[in-house]
């Protein structure tokens, strides 16, 4: 059984000869209550006090596990943009390499027809060559020829 302030102020003690000063006990008894309501008061206070300090604790703790879950995406974003630039970045380099071997290969195919075209100009140079000195003969026989003609002509004339 609980006792309570009221209880004690209004305990009542049987009267017998030679007892207790009845004024000394319910003064007492009235002191007791004070320092009982007191305590209650007191208590009822801290009871308050663990029952907020508890709910702030609830709520730190769930800020704590959000801040954990946060820091793991944050970590995680680190994770898949390294893992993302990483990719792109061999993606990025397979391509240079590809477009180099291929601006290797067309400059060496334009180096092959440079060569093909020079040996065709060469072959057209010599042919070119070829008939202008085969023209040149053939004028030059015409010349000669022209030349014994005038001469035949001139002696038989002369004669």
């Amino acid at each position: 059984m609980r006792i309570t302030p009221l209880d004690i102020q209004q305990k009542q003690f049987p009267m017998k000869l030679r007892g207790f000063d009845v004024e000394e006990v319910y003064a007492f008894l009235e002191i007791v209550r004070e320092e009982m309501e007191d305590l209650l008061r007191d208590n009822a206070s801290l009871k308050e006090n663990v029952q907020r300090i508890e709910s702030q604790i609830k709520e730190y703790r769930d800020m704590e596990t959000t801040l954990r879950e946060t820091l793991m995406t944050a970590q995680q974003m680190v994770e898949d943009y390294k893992t993302n630039a990483r990719k792109e970045a061999e993606l990025l380099l397979k391509e240079a390499e590809l477009k180099s071997d291929s601006i290797m290969k067309e400059a060496q195919e334009k180096v092959i027809k440079i060569h093909e075209d020079v040996v065709d100009l060469k072959g057209i140079r010599r042919h070119f060559k070829e008939e202008v000195k085969r023209l040149v003969e053939s004028h030059l026989k015409m010349l000669d020829f022209d030349r014994e003609r005038e001469e035949e002509e001139g002696s038989i004339k002369q004669e």
